[in-house]
């Protein structure tokens, strides 16, 4: 098994199936992003190879990201392979919602269980602002295709930053009562272009979490601590939200994570500066011990915690993007 020096077991793997993306989210990617030649990136083929040997190691779920996965021709046939794998128990999908129309039906035939989708404003200028792009209608349009094609569960990431977005949480909080969805507010974190993220964006999760209590009584939903956000319901039955607090109450303790980046590069950490080539281990006609091997060497030199606010904090060469989010 996956178990690092800190007794932490590796049971999820995020898989980035593409660095590229047709939004230039401000706190992801610059707008003149440099991407990987396709030759680079681990073909499908591969992809379903290293989460053979990631189950056999006791990987559990797998949720596939990018960049935009979406973006990537035919994904749902690499959804169709990993869904396949014996002792898999899901495959997930974080998305920014723009393909889904297109897309949800043929996800879900395929054995994907559920999406997170991508929604940081509920307002077209601070979309266009946000995000470079005019696409919020296509985004909307992307939620109800997902909930029609049955998802289960279909939940929006919203990442939160004062003077941009803050003073939405509410409006996301009426917008998650009004349908089956849970929205996740997510703490600002400094992945961007080096040109966005400081301190004073960030806005605890404590003071999230008071704005959407005050549109109606929330109560704690008991989860794993494994699970990065925390959960609330509302007490008239009527939806439930999550929190998670990457930079005021870091929860390192319970990672049970570890990261593909779609150029085949293991990260035991969002923040970790080391990566580990599975890719060049693959196309140099290493085994299946070989990979694994590569597995245990990153987990097993997985740090405590991430250093965020504190002293010795350096951040990733890589942008969101180009990690996997």
């Amino acid at each position: 098994m996956l178990v690092d020096r800190f007794g932490r077991q590796a049971r999820k793997l995020r898989i980035s199936v593409t660095d590229r993306c047709n939004f230039r989210c401000i706190y992801c990617m610059p707008e003149d992003a440099v991407f990987k030649d396709r030759n680079e990136l681990l073909t499908f083929t591969e992809i379903e190879r290293v989460t053979r040997v990631a189950v056999s190691l006791g990987i559990e779920t797998v949720r596939l990201t990018g960049g935009e996965p979406l973006a990537r021709r035919d994904v749902e046939y690499l959804v169709e392979l990993l869904a396949k794998i014996p002792g898999l128990r899901a495959v997930n999908m974080t998305t920014n919602g723009y393909f889904l129309p297109d897309k949800a039906v043929a996800l879900k035939e395929a054995g994907l269980k559920g999406v997170n989708i991508s929604l940081d404003t509920l307002d077209r200028d601070r979309f266009v602002l946000l995000t470079r792009r005019d696409y919020l209608q296509r985004v909307l349009e992307g939620i109800d295709a997902a909930l029609a094609a049955g998802f289960e569960p279909v939940k929006l990431n919203a990442v939160v930053m004062r003077g941009y977005n803050d003073d939405e949480v509410e409006r996301f909080v009426e917008f998650a009562r009004t349908r089956r969805i849970t929205v996740r507010f997510i703490e600002f974190m400094p992945l961007d272009n080096g040109s966005v993220w400081n301190n004073d964006l960030v806005v605890p999760a404590r003071e999230i979490l008071a704005r959407a209590q005050a549109v109606a009584p929330l109560e704690p939903v008991p989860h794993s601590p494994h699970d990065p956000a925390r959960l609330y319901r509302f007490r008239d039955g009527l939806g439930e939200i999550g929190v998670i607090a990457s930079v005021t109450e870091p929860f390192c303790r319970y990672c049970d994570r570890i990261r593909l980046t779609a150029d085949g590069k293991l990260r035991n950490c969002l923040f970790g500066l080391d990566e580990y080539d599975v890719r060049e281990v693959i196309r140099s006609g290493g085994s299946d011990e070989d990979i694994a091997a590569v597995f245990q060497q990153a987990v097993a030199d997985k740090w405590a915690g991430h250093l965020i606010n504190r002293e010795g904090f350096v951040k990733p060469q890589r942008t969101m993007h180009a990690i996997g989010g």
